[in-house]
């Protein structure tokens, strides 16, 4: 069996920080390292709401 890592074509972007604090260098990203999310503003607006909803007691 060949390695996968051998067939990877693109660079992850360089990281920021250590261990829990790491996280991507937004300057060394570029548009094809994120990803298209078009219901992501409606989602967002439905968990809020869903929070701000009170709890009915069972």
């Amino acid at each position: 069996m060949s390695d996968p890592l051998d067939k990877a074509t693109s660079k992850a972007p360089e990281t920021l920080g250590e261990g829990c604090l790491s996280r991507y260098d937004p300057e060394d990203m570029s548009p094809e390292d994120g990803t298209e999310f078009p219901g992501a503003a409606e989602l967002w607006e439905q968990l809020k709401e869903d929070r701000d909803e009170p709890k009915k007691p069972a």
